[in-house]
């Protein structure tokens, strides 16, 4: 008989959500310290909300299918920076540009997102060790691509792209034509505080899709294939192709989502903006609740504002408590790290226990027969 006290009930809650409760003491112990003002506050979480939730967003998908994280979005996190540099050569700029760009981004995405759901495929249970390091190895092209041969075989005409040597893209590529263009356009402003409505309304869109697909026939076989491969093989789904068809989606949503992010930064650090993006994406996912196998929209929104309003007021409280800000911007670093350690051994330590509850329940079971016997 299970014990269903509320003290019971209360310790299980603790248990499911230690990181979420643990961010949000964070937040209340820095917030005050920080010395910021609330709509300064609330200003900063909206920007990032809008900037983040589309990217965190495509991360669902793949959990779904019982892939875990998705490291390998950084793929197609690469594929929009590729679009992005094409389409500011080609100086289009504002919201036909940003269009432009997720357009491009797609046939790239889908071929990045197919080879490494096929890779994905030959390392079942493996999915999230081996998406981070295909991401180094999907960097590695895109570092020569776009170091080598975006001059001298994909040619680019502008100098403030090119390096000064003839070939070669610069360390950093001006958006500022295309800053914010989407943010801008239909915003308002409620109590000081700018709300990109358009921004948003894309993000709701996606939302409506991802609970839209869960309902379709791929993505019933999407979850199945998570739930069980062997049960969803018997039941005539196609594993293999399901599951690559779940990180080609995730890939090319991770590919408009870096459209929207770059758009309201306002430039590409060309070599290093997609380095960390997969890491941060994947921390704010945890922080708002989600598992290794389990993650829903409202994970996303709670962990953006979490995360983010963390990564807003550790560095001003670090300096007040310390006088280093420093030591707030290390805070941010090992916190996006740990929160990840965390949620990997938290993950493994359920699912060990569940299967050896499993495992006694079988013994009993088997014992109950044989005394009947």
């Amino acid at each position: 008989m299970k014990n269903n006290s509320p003290g019971k009930k209360f310790l299980t809650f603790l248990g499911n959500n230690s990181v979420p409760i643990l961010f949000v003491l964070i937040c209340v112990f820095c917030i005050p310290v920080s010395g910021f003002s609330p709509s300064y506050l609330i200003n900063e979480i909206v920007t990032r909300m809008g900037r983040n939730i589309f990217l965190i967003l495509c991360l669902l998908i793949p959990i779904m299918a019982g892939m875990g994280l998705n490291f390998g979005m950084t793929l197609g996190a690469m594929a929009a920076e590729i679009a992005l540099i094409l389409v500011s050569d080609w100086q289009i700029w504002g919201i036909p540009g940003v269009v432009l760009a997720m357009i491009l981004s797609i046939p790239f995405s889908i071929m990045l997102g197919t080879l490494c759901g096929k890779i994905l495929n030959m390392a079942k249970g493996r999915e999230m060790i081996t998406s981070y390091i295909i991401s180094f190895f999907i960097n590695g092209i895109y570092q020569l691509v776009v170091l080598y041969m975006m001059g001298p075989i994909i040619p680019i005409k502008h100098s403030n792209v090119k390096l000064p040597r003839g070939y070669g893209i610069r360390n950093s590529v001006d958006l500022i034509h295309m800053r914010q263009c989407l943010d801008n356009l239909l915003a308002v402003r409620i109590g000081g505080v700018k709300i990109p409505v358009l921004t948003f309304l894309l993000i709701g869109l996606l939302c409506l899709f991802i609970i839209w697909f869960r309902k379709t026939k791929l993505g019933q076989d999407m979850r199945a294939v998570g739930q069980d491969m062997n049960v969803a093989r018997d039941a005539g789904i196609n594993v293999e192709r399901t599951r690559i068809i779940s990180i080609i989606m995730s890939t090319v949503l991770a590919g408009f989502g870096m459209v929207i992010y770059l758009q309201n930064m306002g430039n590409i650090a060309t070599y290093s903006s997609h380095s960390q993006i997969g890491m941060f994406c994947i921390a704010a996912l945890l922080v708002g609740g989600a598992s290794v196998d389990k993650a829903s929209i409202g994970n996303v929104f709670l962990g953006v504002i979490l995360f983010h309003t963390m990564f807003i007021v550790a560095p001003s409280a670090g300096a007040k408590i310390t006088g280093d800000s420093m030591i707030g911007e290390y805070f941010r670093v090992f916190v996006s790290y740990g929160v990840i350690t965390v949620a990997l051994i938290m993950y493994e330590t359920k699912k060990r226990k569940l299967k050896s509850q499993s495992g006694q329940q079988l013994r009993l079971e088997q014992e109950k027969e044989a005394e009947h016997e």
